[in-house]
């Protein structure tokens, strides 16, 4: 076959080939994946802060030193919880009563509460430095009482704290990955079984079907799976089953929307969900600390989306959904639209079966050059034309015709059947 490798020459250029565009895709994931995480950093991370004016300036300034924070003002620690639950601030510090207090949100991403534990640790030693100082310079002797609340550990209260079955939080990466990662192939084998058959209407709402079944079913899947864990056990499940079956459908319907498009290269689409967009999907790294570039990408993502969509059904249901959601959708829908668009589409041309062709010149013996042959017939499959020549040259190399002109000088005369039927005249 012309097709196969003829050489040792040829092999070794093959062989390079494929070395050298591995090399360079590693070398790209690499430096992609190093450079949205190698060095994680906040950057203007929503934090609370209930002050009056002077303690105010002192936090800030601090807090907003370059860039990390980004610090706003509440009247009450109700208030500043009620933010933190609707997923508005990461967190935040009273200073209001006798002693500071710090409230956070585990269940929003542990890199954040450690962040903020860390800083208000700091920021509460310093001050409590400046009173021992400034007690120790204006008295000799120090209450017992003033000491004992200087030494007291800073009060900490986590407001939506993660699960005990979900300790570091990564479980909304797993299942965001499993969901990416099936969706792509179901899409590429969708692309491979649906133009196996002739486009029609019934083909393309066959294709969608067949695309909001595997949805569900792979919603199913998780959802099921995730109750051997006990993650998202009081979660509502049907609320639960209609998000990850719009994630599904979002990455699957777009998959396949743009296979359906441009042929098998579509199915990179896929690809570049599972390996870049789950990185910035904001399940390991917040979206607060990926650079300006990653943020944004990964937010108008089905990944990045879907991710923050569970994370706020499950732990935030305070917090607005409908934004992740109407992400989700536009992938869903536009990548629908395109598959049943491509597949209810008519031919441009009539056609003739590749298959039937084939039996055509090898049953009745017609010439192949004297039958139209169109690449029209599997339109979605990106067959080239010259597959069906290269297909019956083949046949006729495995069950070569027999030669009539032979056996009549040999004395056996064919039939007295008409120069159409048969091989013909050559």
């Amino acid at each position: 076959m012309a097709d196969e490798i003829q050489s040792v020459h040829q092999f070794r250029r093959f062989a390079l080939a494929v070395c050298a565009i591995g090399v360079v895709i590693q070398l790209g994931l690499t430096a992609y994946y190093l450079g949205m995480g190698h060095k994680a950093a906040p950057h203007h991370l929503p934090v609370g802060l209930v002050a009056d004016a002077e303690q105010r300036a002192q936090v800030v300034a601090m807090l907003e030193d370059g860039g990390r924070f980004e610090v706003g003002d509440f009247a009450s620690a109700d208030a500043l919880t009620v933010a933190i639950r609707r997923r508005e601030v990461y967190g935040g510090v009273d200073l209001s009563g006798d002693a500071p207090h710090l409230y956070v949100a585990g269940a929003a991403g542990p890199a954040a509460a450690t962040l903020l534990r860390s800083t208000y640790t700091s920021v509460i030693q310093q001050r409590t430095a400046g009173k021992v100082t400034t007690l120790a310079q204006s008295h000799d002797d120090i209450p017992v009482a003033t000491v004992q609340a200087l030494i007291t550990p800073p009060q900490v209260t986590d407001v939506v704290p993660l699960p005990s079955d979900d300790v570091n939080g990564v479980s909304l990466g797993f299942l965001t990955q499993a969901l990416s990662l099936g969706g792509t192939i179901a899409s590429m084998g969708l692309g491979r079984l649906i133009p196996r058959t002739r486009r029609s209407w019934r083909r393309g709402v066959a294709h969608l079907s067949t695309l909001i079944l595997y949805a569900v079913g792979s919603a199913a899947a998780v959802l099921w799976s995730m109750s051997w864990f006990g993650v998202g056990s009081e979660a509502n499940r049907w609320e639960m089953l209609g998000i990850f079956s719009l994630i599904s459908l979002a990455v699957t319907g777009s998959t396949a929307g743009a296979v359906a498009l441009v042929g098998p290269a579509g199915a990179a689409v896929g690809a570049f969900y599972f390996t870049i967009g789950t990185v910035i999907s904001g399940a390991s790294i917040l979206p607060e600390f990926l650079p300006s570039f990653g943020q944004h990408l990964g937010e108008n993502l089905p990944t990045g989306a879907g991710v923050q969509a569970v994370r706020d059904d499950l732990y935030f249901p305070d917090a607005p959904i409908g934004p992740h959601l109407w992400v989700l959708a536009a992938y869903a829908v536009i990548g629908c639209l395109l598959v049943l668009i491509t597949n209810v589409a008519p031919n441009r041309k009539d056609s003739t079966s590749e298959v039937d062709l084939d039996l055509t010149v090898r049953l009745e013996g017609v010439p192949a050059g004297s039958i139209p042959r169109s690449n029209s017939d599997f339109r979605g499959h990106a067959e080239p034309e010259e597959r069906g020549n290269r297909g019956s040259e083949r046949t006729h190399r495995e069950h070569p015709e027999p030669d009539h002109r032979a056996a009549d000088s040999a004395g056996h005369h064919s039939d007295d059947r008409g120069p159409d039927i048969g091989v013909g005249k050559q």
